[in-house]
């Protein structure tokens, strides 16, 4: 039976801000995990799929445990990526709306180290950070947690598989006696030996219902192509997704270069993101993307782990990731909030084999779909072309008598005559015209001395 947050038993002020964000009903994991933070002081490992609402679930209680008489830092909160340290920094601080005498600060990569050290002078009590930027401050012994209470590892599978070199020198300057709430989609073995040697033996584990739930919300299809004609069926997927806004993966930054480059070349109102980029770059990007002036992100999947839009139709995987983990986090981007999702996953002849092991480890199952004929391809091809045609601007640089000469050439042309014509040139230069057959005669001719041939 669904719970409204207002039962569980938050301070005036929380409930304020939560009233002024609309939010009532508490979700699964939210009404499993407040009750615990609230009232018990064991270590916790939760096991929940992205967009279940996990930062409310730890950001709540923990917010309302804050003691404003002690200026040390009191909470710590870890996330792999800055995107994802931002996202749950500006849900804490919307949750603290009503609470100006708790103070937050947000540590990543990107900002000035000089202005985050001088923030940190000042009292203190919840910290969200990157775990290179925890690792530089506590070296350079910028901060203190000696008096720390909480440690939240957020993304906690992603964050041991991409950073477990700053996480663990992290985790031994802690000190032990505090509490750790460990949230992650999956449980692979080396976040097990995190469990087994920095958390307590009677930590306390919680899976949320919607872990399986979300599959159900998201259709996971894959298509076999060849490497030459990858580019083409990605372009027929996207002009499929009408109207749909959506994430494309890939492997490496070079590939997100190298594909978000051909999209522009088209005009297709996309962006790249990875890790290369600097923070503002990144930063502008995903502030485009929410505010849906680029339709498709093109990204790496450590960066896109703060990638939080609502209203994506689908994700596509360009490439195959190496991990079930990995799939789990990209796919969990779309079907979110109880809305529809699809994963589609472009593959070549050799990788299909993979799909078995991924539908029985992950307990999903793939729909295969036929990718388009060569016909419908060279069609959506010439879509593309004349979209990219019409965004082109005007090259003011083109000498004016030329422009002269041109325009008196085709005067007499009306529009559609126009346009024919440049279509007709396209389809010369762009599609393979299918030979006919040459007709066969299957006569037999006689020689000039009456012999067949």
């Amino acid at each position: 039976m669904s719970q409204t947050l207002s039962d569980i038993g938050f301070n005036p002020q929380i409930q304020q801000a939560l009233q002024d964000l609309n939010f009532s009903v508490a979700t699964d994991i939210q009404q499993q995990i407040i009750p615990l933070i609230l009232n018990q002081n064991e270590d916790l490992v939760a096991l929940a799929k992205t967009g279940t609402g996990k930062t409310a679930a730890f950001g709540l209680p923990l917010l309302q445990q804050v003691d404003v008489e002690n200026n040390q830092v009191q909470t710590l909160i870890l996330a792999p990526t800055r995107e994802l340290a931002q996202q749950i920094f500006a849900n804490l601080t919307s949750f603290a709306k009503h609470s100006p005498e708790i103070q937050l600060v947000l540590l990543s990569g990107g900002s000035s180290l000089k202005s985050q050290i001088e923030s940190l002078k000042t009292p203190t009590h919840i910290v969200v950070a990157t775990p290179g930027r925890v690792l530089d401050l506590i070296e350079k012994q910028a901060l203190d947690v000696s008096g720390l209470k909480n440690l939240v590892l957020d993304e906690a599978d992603e964050m041991f598989q991409a950073l477990k070199e700053d996480l663990m020198p992290i985790l031994k300057a802690l000190p032990k006696k505090r509490r750790t709430l460990l949230f992650s989609a999956t449980m692979p073995g080396g976040l097990k030996d995190i469990v087994h040697n920095y958390m307590s033996k009677d930590v306390i584990s919680v899976a949320s219902e919607m872990e399986n739930l979300g599959h159900d919300d998201i259709e996971h299809q894959y298509m076999v192509v060849d490497p030459i004609e990858k580019l083409d069926v990605l372009l027929y997927f996207l002009n499929s997704q009408k109207g749909g806004r959506g994430i494309i993966f890939c492997k490496t930054k070079a590939a997100v270069n190298k594909l978000a480059k051909n999209l522009a070349i088209r005009k297709i109102s996309s962006g790249a993101l990875h890790g290369s980029l600097t923070q503002g770059i990144r930063d502008r990007i995903m502030e485009q993307f929410r505010n849906g002036y680029i339709d498709i992100l093109v990204a790496t999947d450590l960066v896109a782990r703060g990638i939080d839009v609502k209203e994506l139709a689908y994700v596509v995987n360009y490439h195959l990731p190496d991990t079930y983990e990995a799939y789990t986090h990209r796919s969990g981007r779309t079907g979110r909030a109880g809305e529809k999702g699809l994963s589609m996953t472009i593959l070549q002849k050799e990788e299909v084999e993979q799909i078995k092991d991924f539908e029985q480890v992950l307990e999903i199952k793939f729909k295969k779909v036929a990718k388009a004929d060569a016909q419908e391809i060279e069609k959506n091809n010439a879509i593309v072309w004349a979209r990219k045609l019409f965004k082109t601007k005007p090259n003011r640089q083109i000498p004016e008598d030329v422009r002269e000469e041109v325009k008196t050439i085709f005067h007499h042309l009306t529009k559609e005559e126009l346009m024919d014509k440049v279509l007709t040139n396209y389809w010369a230069q762009n599609v393979k015209e299918t030979e006919k057959p040459e007709k066969i005669n299957t006569k037999k001719k006689r020689k000039p001395n009456g012999q067949f041939r």
